[in-house]
């Protein structure tokens, strides 16, 4: 049996790898630059699947209705709930931002089990313009945005536009906020750079931006195929992948908003993301526990009675690990609650570790308060 200390220390320098690794990619990308669009600008659709009503989605859609875009655009709201707050708002957008056009698109049917996807299949067919661009309903956007995205999908065999985002904390956030958002920007972030740098490009989409045009998303079999999976957003980019196109991650950054989470809140949130990762790639998501350097190094100083080298360990750890924070977070997104929140990294690292092994208990997972069970990649209800 290898004795504990030698474990932990191999698991340590696995995780220094991830950590030298995921700079190399953030460097990378901070170089990559968005295209400039060079032929006629398509008519965009702008998809928002809303449920509920909250005070901050007004922001986010007022951010898609003040876009720099010599196309012709439109901004629909998918309601999968009838009420009015939606339609005094759309009245408001048309108010304020005159020229704009923003539609409200009832959408009563629950098409498979996830509510999401049905929602986008019903708009669809409203939908006028050439370019589908989907987005969740309190993604905030640049001016730039939809420039950005057409010229992307007006490079060679482009299928599909997706982006990075951070996640701003909601007013009087708890701490199990600041570790959600504090884990998409220095955690998550560096996840996907990685995959991109080896696996040399994008193979999946991503819930921030899914852009892609009308007869890309008709030759993948539409919304109806993704009508029971939890991952659509995944899902969408690898059928885009799989079908011989290339998904492009550009270079603009989005916002989205994290609510006030309770400990459950944050844990069903982390555990349903953590399990459609392992059920779309066991083998990967099994190989992300050598990456975990913080608690690993925190281990090895626990079981070496915290022995000078391990100690120095520690140290390189946390200095790589705040170094690769600080360069996804605030230089590539911008996100300055990463400084705020920097204390709490090795407590999110730790967290993030246990969630891991939790990932394994069970098949289950929560989503808008209706419990599922994934079975490669679809859900069965509970």
């Amino acid at each position: 049996m290898f004795p504990i200390p030698l474990i932990t220390a191999v698991l340590t320098y696995s995780g220094i790898v991830y950590l030298v690794l995921a700079l190399v990619a953030m460097r990378r990308f901070s170089r990559a630059m968005d295209p400039p669009l060079t032929t006629p600008p398509p008519t965009v659709s702008i998809l928002k699947p809303v449920k509920g009503s909250d005070p901050g989605l007004y922001r986010a859609f007022a951010s898609h209705c003040q876009q720099q875009y010599a196309g012709r655009y439109e901004l629909l709201l998918g309601a999968s709930e009838t009420g009015e707050p939606l339609e005094e708002m759309a009245a408001q957008l048309m108010r304020e931002f005159p020229g704009s056009s923003v539609r409200v698109i009832q959408c009563p049917e629950r098409l498979g089990l996830s509510g999401k996807v049905s929602t986008l299949e019903q708009m669809v067919p409203h939908a006028l313009g050439e370019v589908l661009v989907i987005n969740d309903a309190d993604i905030r956007v640049g001016p730039n945005y939809l420039q950005h995205i057409a010229a992307h999908l007006a490079q060679p065999n482009v299928g599909l536009v997706t982006a990075t985002y951070f996640a701003q904390v909601a007013e009087r956030g708890t701490v199990w906020s600041k570790l959600e958002a504090l884990g998409i920007s220095t955690e998550f972030l560096p996840g996907i750079l990685s995959a991109r740098l080896l696996e040399r490009g994008v193979r999946f989409g991503l819930g921030g931006t899914l852009a892609l045009r009308r007869e890309t998303l008709e030759a993948i079999g539409g919304f109806a195929v993704l009508r029971n999976h939890v991952a659509d957003d995944y899902e969408l980019g690898a059928r885009v992948y799989r079908s011989g196109r290339t998904v492009a991650l550009m270079r603009e950054v989005v916002a989205t908003t994290v609510p006030r989470y309770s400990f459950r809140g944050f844990a069903e949130h982390q555990l349903r993301w953590g399990r459609t990762v392992r059920d779309a790639r066991p083998a990967q998501y099994f190989s992300t526990v050598t990456l975990h350097a913080v608690p690993w190094a925190l281990a090895h100083v626990i079981a070496t009675a915290a022995s000078l080298p391990s100690i120095t360990l520690l140290s390189m750890v946390l200095f790589l690990r705040t170094l690769v924070a600080l360069s996804g977070g605030v230089g590539l997104l911008r996100d300055g609650q990463v400084l705020r929140d920097i204390l709490l990294l090795p407590v999110r690292d730790c967290f993030s570790l246990l969630l891991w092994a939790w990932v394994y208990a069970s098949d289950e997972i929560v989503w808008r308060g209706e419990r599922f069970r994934l079975r490669r990649g679809v859900m069965e209800r509970v």
